[in-house]
């Protein structure tokens, strides 16, 4: 089972792109419009204080009758947040996903953000380990 640090390094994109917890939703929304990510790590002064997302936005703000351009990010981000180490593996993340009913996990080493993983990453991760295994099982039974 791969670990956090090795579905990062194979991510085509590994910059993560965030937003300080006083920009507008606004702000918000053209970075992740810009950079066609569905969620933003909230960091202040170099700490991971929440996280905002596409969802986020919809239900706090659009549902509320909020205005993206006077809303803090701060009013609508997601926190605690729920993070994982670069050492962990691929069942723990989506057990957690799964559990916390999250699409966006922080990966935070020495309490520092170095990575964001997607549901869709882990989805992509998974298959790929199936595929594998399918395909090593065929090797097997054809006697290769």
């Amino acid at each position: 089972m791969k670990t956090v640090a090795q579905i990062l390094a194979t991510k085509q994109n590994q910059q993560v792109h965030t937003i300080a917890p006083h920009n507008t939703m606004l702000e918000a929304l053209q970075v992740m419009a810009e950079k066609n990510v569905g969620a933003l790590p909230v960091v202040e002064d170099d700490r991971l204080v929440g996280v905002v997302s596409e969802r986020d936005y919809a239900r706090k703000v659009v549902l509320q009758g909020r205005s993206s351009v006077g809303t803090p990010v701060s009013m609508v981000m997601s926190a605690p947040v729920v993070t994982v180490e670069p050492k962990q593996d691929l069942r723990t993340c989506m057990s957690l996903m799964t559990d916390r009913k999250l699409r966006h996990l922080p990966v935070v080493d020495g309490g520092r953000l170095v990575g964001l993983l997607s549901i869709g990453d882990l989805v992509k991760e998974v298959i790929a380990e199936k595929d594998g295994l399918i395909h090593q099982l065929e090797q097997y039974i054809r006697g290769e």
